[in-house]
């Protein structure tokens, strides 16, 4: 169903593809928009028990597009690195193909308490008088991963190998 990396020996394992889903703090959502448009938007993201999850307006374009077609893509860049005397870049990303969906309100709390420590390094108790300070406006989603690839410049990956 999804197709083949064309350059396979720039292609990363899942086990680095999941390194840069953890350690990122930004990606970029892309949904099917208004009038069939590719829409993107940069936002933080967690990854949890193998899955992505954001936090968003109750409305808006995302949410309108998620709730239209739950097919999205997702990316994470790890390096972005331009060499000129090379005329190239170094980079190292990765990609998650799956399928959205805005989660119910009992189902939210876990989720945007581990965020919510991974991006604010506070005190629990600051933490959870925050959440519960805006819950209610709170809408979240989840994208369950059907499809993970990563990529890497060549370049990047004679640097790192013996």
């Amino acid at each position: 169903m999804f197709r083949q990396m064309r350059r396979k020996n720039q292609a990363l394992s899942n086990e680095d593809c999941i390194k840069i889903l953890n350690n990122g703090k930004t990606g970029i959502l892309a949904v099917l928009g208004d009038d069939d448009y590719p829409y993107t938007v940069p936002l933080n993201y967690i990854y949890l028990n193998s899955k992505i999850y954001f936090h968003c307006a109750k409305s808006g374009h995302k949410i309108d597009a998620i709730k239209k077609h739950n097919k999205v893509s997702f990316c994470v860049i790890e390096k972005d690195e331009v060499v000129p005397e090379k005329f190239g870049t170094d980079y190292r990303s990765a990609v998650a193909f799956g399928k959205a969906r805005i989660m119910e309100e009992n189902e939210m709390m876990p989720v945007i308490t581990a965020f919510t420590k991974k991006y604010c390094p506070f005190g629990d108790d600051i933490i959870q008088k925050e959440i519960e300070r805006e819950f209610k406006l709170l809408c979240m989603a989840e994208i369950e991963i059907e499809h993970l690839s990563g990529k890497q410049a060549i370049d990047f990956v004679r640097k790192r190998t013996p």
